[in-house]
């Protein structure tokens, strides 16, 4: 059985099989007695809301329930979870799901204490007034937003994804509960898994990368080889490889919190904003490409991944570990098979140049790479 541990991130993390018990607990320490919970249709018909809910009554807490978080959440449904604020004036924000709503809390909490357009505030820190306190609960091992100093919104008239960052914005507490993903569909637990591999991945060959952040990506990126396959093929029974991937996913997220990202995370993004495509998904395609066209820059790190992954400590070992991964837990080889069109490249690429992860990518990158690495993951 795994042991529970905490520690501070600077938001405080508690790790256990039924860490949810403990959230009531946790809010009433926080000072928080009115809370928002903003979570996705999904989640809210496998019953995860309903065990909120039952703790949130036990310690006499009203809330309100904010369900509709789509995958690449956009600006209108931010705008619309703020909204709620008019007639209940929640104290703290319950981001319960995936990525998506808990970047959606984050924005929401924002722009509830903050009068601004959400356009206004991409970058890092473009906001004045503190946010409403978060508290998230991860229902994917992916996307580690739940110890992120990031949230990442779709404008969908401009079909661009804007980054919001601010340490701020790293929710209070972060609850991890691996019985939670019990019922995650096969196919997301698959692509969330591949997301928690490539920050892992982009994280440790970072131009930002150091040893503090090298520690923690090789840790995710060995627990995601031992443990993605076992997690993808039971998610209800294997409660060991749940938490591993949960544990995995949230080291990752640390890690590229710290050392930023690369060219798949640049290239994702337009993905994302033009075709829909879920940001796991468009990761985990994007990754072996980007990963091949970042061999040049080479300093031992891709022979250690391969070395993580299970594979000989060769360098296009780690290339040829991640496409078997793919292979194995049912991700599409290219972009053309997920909806993307070829047509967009030129476009998609403008957006992919505007990514601050591009400047980190360890091999120097022009527009004209981009446009080719697309071509080539199409």
């Amino acid at each position: 059985m795994l042991n529970e541990f905490k520690f501070s991130v600077p938001g405080m993390v508690t790790f256990g099989v039924g860490a949810i018990r403990k959230l009531g607990v946790i809010l009433s320490g926080q000072k928080v007695n009115k809370v928002l919970i903003v979570t996705d249709p999904g989640i809210a018909k496998a019953g995860l809301v309903e065990m909120l809910e039952n703790e949130l009554k036990q310690h006499d807490m009203e809330y309100e329930i904010y369900k509709d978080v789509e995958p690449n959440p956009s600006v209108e449904t931010v705008n619309k979870g703020a909204e709620i604020y008019s007639h209940f004036k929640y104290e703290g924000i319950l981001a319960l799901g995936g990525g998506s709503s808990i970047d959606t809390a984050k924005a929401i909490a924002v722009k509830v204490t903050n009068d601004k357009e959400i356009t206004a505030l991409e970058g890092i820190d473009k906001f004045e007034n503190d946010p409403l306190p978060l508290f998230a609960i991860p229902t994917t091992a992916g996307t580690g937003s739940e110890v992120t100093p990031f949230a990442v919104i779709t404008n969908r008239q401009t079909k661009y994804k804007l980054t919001i960052g601010s340490n701020r914005i790293v929710p209070k507490v972060a609850i991890l509960d691996p019985t939670l993903l019990a019922k995650l569909p096969r196919h997301v637990a698959a692509s969330t898994g591949m997301d928690a591999l490539t920050h892992a991945i982009e994280a440790y060959i970072s131009l930002a990368a150091s040893p503090f952040t090298d520690a923690l990506a090789e840790k995710a990126i060995e627990l995601i080889g031992r443990n993605l396959r076992l997690f993808v093929a039971n998610r209800e029974k294997n409660i060991e490889a749940a938490g591993n991937m949960l544990i995995a996913s949230m080291l990752a997220g640390i890690a590229f919190g710290h050392a930023r990202l690369g060219n798949v995370h640049a290239m994702a993004h337009p993905l994302g904003g033009f075709f829909n495509i879920p940001h796991g998904v468009a990761n985990a395609i994007l990754l072996p490409y980007v990963m091949e066209y970042n061999l040049l820059s080479n300093t031992g790190k891709f022979e250690r991944i391969a070395e993580l992954l299970g594979e000989k400590p060769e360098a296009i070992a780690a290339v040829q570990a991640v496409k078997k991964l793919n292979h194995d837990i049912g991700i599409p080889e290219r972009l053309s098979m997920v909806g993307a069109k070829a047509e967009a490249i030129k476009e998609m690429t403008v957006d992919a140049m505007k990514s601050g992860n591009i400047l980190v990518n360890p091999v120097q990158t022009s527009h004209e790479d981009i446009e080719e690495l697309f071509k080539r993951a199409m």
